[in-house]
C-alpha cells in the first residue's frame, strides 16, 4: 500500500512505497537528494545513483525510512527500487519548486496547467474546497436544502444587460447571473430554505483585479423573513463556522500566506450602517461628497469598521431603490437589502424580496419592464410565496481576502476574463 509523504514519519525503520511527483534533485556524485512530492506534502529520498530523470517527473519508489536531522520532517528514505511511470519534458514553463511571488500573475495563468503544480499556489483551492464545505455544512444544519439549477435560462431575471448569449438549437438564450429565479421558485415550493453552490456569470467588460466574468456563487435563500437584518444574522452564523472550521483544520495554509480569519467574537462585532450614513463616513474621510460608495469607498468604510469595532469588516444596508433591482423590498426609497464589506472588498449582496403578486406587477414598469417578458418569474408570486430574501458569496472574493491575495483571479482555477479563455 502506497504511504504518504507526510506518514512517513511514523515508519522509521520500516519499508514503504511512495509515489508522487520529483520536485527537486541533488546530485552530489556518488548519492543524490530528491524532494518527492504527493498530495500531502514532501518527502526526501536518498539515491546512490545519479538520476536519470527530471524534474516533474511522476515516479514510484520503494525504500527503508531513516532518521536525518536535516531533512524535512526529520526523516528520508534511502531508496531500493525506482520507477519513472511517467517522465516529464525538461522544458518546464515555470519553475514548480520556486516562490511564486517571482512570477507575474500573467505567467502563473498562461501556464495555469504546470502553475498549479505550486504547492503553495494549489494550497489555495485546498483552502476554497474547505470553504465550500464549511458553507454547505452549516447550512444543512440550520435545515437547508441544497439544490442545483440550470446556467442556461430564457430570459434575465435582473433584465437584459450582462448577459453572455448562447446558441441554442434554433433560438438564442443566456447564461445564468444567478440562481435568483429558482431559488425563489423553491421557497415558494415548500422547501423554505435552500442553498446552491454554482457557476455564476456575467457579460462586464471589466479589467480589474476584483472582477471575474465567470465566478462561484454560493448562495442562500430562506423564508419567512421580516427584513434583511435576518439574513444578516444568518451570514453572521455562517462566517463564523467557515472562519472557525478554517482555523482549526487549515492553519498550516493560513500560515504559508501568512494569512488569518476573524474570531467569533470579532464577526459579532461587523457593524451595520445605512446606506446613507455610509456616504457620510466615506465623504468625511475622503474629504469631498461622495454619491457612489466606488471600490475606494469600500476599502474607507472597511478602515473606519476596524478603527471602531476592531474588524475590517462592515455590512451596509438600506440602498436607494434605484440602486437595487426591481425585486429588492421597497421601504419609502429605500430597500431591504444589504451589503458586505470585508476587508476592502464586497463580497456578498442580498437582501428581501418583494413577495406579492400585486406589488411586483406595480413595480415592473419603475424598471421599464413588463409582465410579458417575464411570466415564468411573475407565476412564482402569483399562486402565493411567503415573506423571503437571501444572498450570495462570491466564493473567490472571500477566499482571496482570507489569503490576502492581490487579485481575485488568483483565487479562481482557470479564471475568465475579457482577454482569457484558455486553458
Amino acid at each position: 500500500m502506497r504511504t504518504l509523504a507526510t506518514e512517513i514519519p511514523r515508519h522509521v525503520g520500516s519499508d514503504v512505497e511512495l509515489a508522487g511527483w520529483v520536485h527537486r534533485i541533488r546530485d552530489l556524485g556518488k548519492v543524490s537528494f530528491v524532494i518527492l512530492r504527493d498530495r500531502s506534502g514532501e518527502v526526501q529520498l536518498v539515491l546512490d545513483q545519479k538520476p536519470t530523470f527530471t524534474h516533474e517527473s511522476i515516479v514510484s519508489v520503494k525504500g527503508r525510512v531513516a532518521t536525518n536531522d536535516k531533512a524535512p520532517n526529520g526523516v528520508e528514505v534511502q531508496v531500493s527500487e525506482l520507477t519513472v511511470l511517467a517522465p516529464a519534458e525538461p522544458d518546464l514553463p515555470v519553475p514548480v519548486n520556486q516562490d511564486p511571488a517571482k512570477l507575474s500573475l500573467d505567467a502563473i495563468l498562461d501556464n495555469r496547467i504546470v502553475s498549479l503544480r505550486i504547492p503553495k499556489l494549489r494550497r489555495i483551492f485546498e483552502l476554497q474546497a474547505a470553504i465550500v464545505a464549511y458553507f454547505g455544512e452549516h447550512l444543512r444544519s440550520e435545515g437547508f436544502t441544497e439544490i442545483k439549477t440550470s446556467k442556461l435560462i430564457g430570459t434575465g431575471t435582473e433584465g437584459g444587460t450582462g448577459l453572455f448569449e448562447v446558441e441554442y438549437f434554433d433560438t438564442k438564450v443566456y447564461l445564468a447571473q444567478s440562481p435568483q429565479f429558482y431559488k425563489q421558485a423553491m421557497i415558494a415550493s415548500g422547501l423554505e430554505r435552500v442553498f446552491e453552490i454554482g457557476a455564476a456569470y456575467r457579460a462586464e467588460k471589466h479589467e480589474t483585479p476584483r472582477h471575474l466574468n465567470e465566478y462561484i456563487s454560493l448562495d442562500v435563500e430562506m423564508a419567512f423573513i421580516e427584513s434583511e437584518r435576518d439574513l444578516i444574522e444568518l451570514e453572521r452564523r455562517i462566517l463564523k463556522t467557515i472562519f472557525a472550521r478554517v482555523a482549526e483544520h487549515q492553519g498550516e495554509i493560513l500560515e504559508q500566506w501568512d494569512a488569518s480569519v476573524p474570531s467569533a467574537e470579532e464577526v459579532d462585532r461587523i457593524p451595520i450602517i445605512s446606506h446613507e450614513e455610509a456616504k457620510e463616513i466615506v465623504s468625511k474621510r475622503g474629504g469631498h461628497k461622495v454619491f457612489e460608495i466606488n471600490p475606494e469607498g469600500e476599502r474607507i468604510l472597511c478602515d473606519w469598521a476596524r478603527e471602531n469595532r476592531g474588524i475590517d469588516a462592515i455590512f451596509v444596508n438600506e440602498f436607494p431603490r434605484k440602486k437595487r433591482p426591481f425585486y429588492t423590498y421597497p421601504l419609502d426609497q429605500k430597500t431591504m437589502s444589504f451589503d458586505l464589506l470585508f476587508r476592502g472588498l464586497e463580497i456578498t449582496t442580498g437582501g428581501r424580496r418583494i413577495n406579492e403578486y400585486a406589488m411586483l406587477l406595480e413595480t415592473l414598469p419603475k424598471f421599464g419592464l413588463t409582465p410579458e417578458g417575464l411570466p415564468d418569474y411573475l407565476s412564482i408570486f402569483k399562486y402565493g410565496c411567503p415573506p423571503h430574501g437571501g444572498f450570495a458569496i462570491g466564493l473567490e472574493r472571500l477566499t482571496q481576502k482570507i489569503l490576502g491575495l492581490a487579485n481575485v483571479k488568483e483565487a479562481s482555477l482557470f479564471p475568465r476574463d475579457r482577454r482569457r479563455v484558455r486553458p
